[in-house]
C-alpha cells in the first residue's frame, strides 16, 4: 500500500487538496469550494474541505498525515466549530492532522528555511515572524477598519481618495482618475456631480470593494506612482518590525498585491534588496511539504510548487 500525505490549502474562495508519496510525487489532487470558516457558514466550509480531500485521496490506504493551511483559523477558537472540524476530518479517515495559518504553509511553500519572514498583501495585508515553521510573531492584519496598510484594499481607497482631490480642483484630469471614474461608472462630465456621485457609489458597497481600484495604480500617472511608493514603504516597514537585527533569512511575499510584475510588488523587492526575498509559489505545495516532514522527516522529498 502506497504510503502518502495530504496537504490541504482552504482559502475563502477555493480550497485545494494534493496527495503526495514519499518521494515528492504527486499521486492525486481535489479542489472544491472555500473552505474559510469566517467568510462561509463552518458547515459549509467543511463541506468543502471533505470534498477536496476525498477527491485528492481517491486511492487505498490512509494518510501518514495531513496539514491544512487555512485563512480563517481564529473561527476554530469556536469549541462548536472546532468539534465540528475535528468531526469531519475523522469522517474522511484523517487521525494525523495539523492545521496551520495561511501564512505558515506560504512561506514553506517558498523555502525550506526553517526561519524567516512572511508578508502578505492581498485584499488586506499582514507579515509573521517564522521559526521553526511555525508563526510565533505578527505585525498588521488588523482588517480594514484597524489597518491593512498596503494591501488590495489601502491602494484602492487611496485611488479614490486621489481622484476626489482631482475632482475638487481645476484642472485636467489623469489617468488615476479617469480609470477610477470609469470602474465606478461615474460620469466626469460636471466634475461637482461627479466628485458627489463617486462618494455615494464607494460608500453603498462594504467598504473591502474599494480593492477593486487597486489594480489601477498601474496606470502612468504621478498621482498612482505616489500611492505605489507609499503603500510599498508601508508594507516594507511591516515586514522589517518583525525582524531581529542582523537577521539573515529569508522574506517570502505572498498575494496578489505583491506577485512578480505588479508595480507594488516590484518596489517591495528593490525595498529588500539587500535580503533574500522569495514569492510563494502556491501554498498547497507548502502544506503537502510540511505533511511529509511530519510523517518521513527532514529529509522528506520536497516538489517544487
Amino acid at each position: 500500500m502506497t504510503a502518502f500525505v495530504l496537504g490541504v490549502d482552504a482559502g475563502g474562495t477555493s480550497t485545494r487538496a494534493l496527495a503526495v508519496g514519499a518521494d515528492g510525487s504527486v499521486l492525486g489532487s481535489g479542489r472544491a469550494g472555500g473552505a474559510n470558516p469566517n467568510s462561509h457558514p463552518p458547515a459549509e466550509a467543511v463541506a468543502n474541505l471533505a470534498a477536496a480531500i476525498r477527491a485528492a485521496a481517491e486511492f487505498p490506504g490512509r494518510a501518514s498525515a495531513c496539514v491544512i493551511g487555512m485563512a480563517g483559523t481564529a473561527k476554530l477558537t469556536d469549541p462548536e466549530v472546532a468539534a465540528l472540524f475535528d468531526r469531519t476530518l475523522r469522517d474522511v479517515g484523517l487521525d494525523r492532522v495539523l492545521i496551520l495559518t495561511d501564512a505558515e504553509v506560504a512561506f514553506a511553500s517558498a523555502t525550506d528555511a526553517p526561519d524567516g519572514t512572511v508578508l502578505i498583501a492581498g485584499t488586506g495585508s499582514i507579515a509573521g515572524r517564522i521559526r521553526k515553521r511555525r508563526m510565533v510573531a505578527t505585525e498588521g492584519g488588523y482588517g480594514w477598519l484597524l489597518g491593512d496598510e498596503g494591501s488590495g484594499f489601502w491602494l484602492g481607497r487611496e485611488a479614490v481618495r486621489a481622484t476626489l482631490a482631482a475632482l475638487g480642483h481645476d484642472g485636467e484630469l489623469g489617468p488615476l482618475a479617469t480609470a477610477v471614474l470609469a470602474e465606478a461608472d461615474v460620469d466626469a462630465t460636471d466634475r461637482r456631480w461627479a466628485w458627489r456621485r463617486l462618494i455615494a457609489v464607494t460608500n453603498a458597497e462594504p467598504p473591502i470593494r474599494l480593492a477593486r481600484f487597486a489594480p489601477l495604480v498601474a496606470v502612468d500617472d504621478p498621482a498612482a506612482a505616489d500611492i505605489v511608493e507609499r503603500g510599498a514603504d508601508l508594507l516594507v516597514r511591516t515586514a522589517l518590525a518583525t525582524r531581529e537585527p542582523g537577521e539573515d533569512t529569508p522574506v517570502v511575499l505572498v498575494g496578489s498585491v505583491l506577485g512578480p510584475g505588479t508595480e507594488v510588488g516590484e518596489r517591495v523587492r528593490a525595498k529588500l534588496s539587500g535580503l533574500e526575498v522569495r514569492t510563494s509559489s502556491d501554498g498547497v505545495y507548502g502544506a503537502a511539504w510540511l505533511a511529509a516532514v511530519e510523517a518521513f522527516g527532514e529529509a522528506a522529498a520536497r516538489r517544487a510548487g
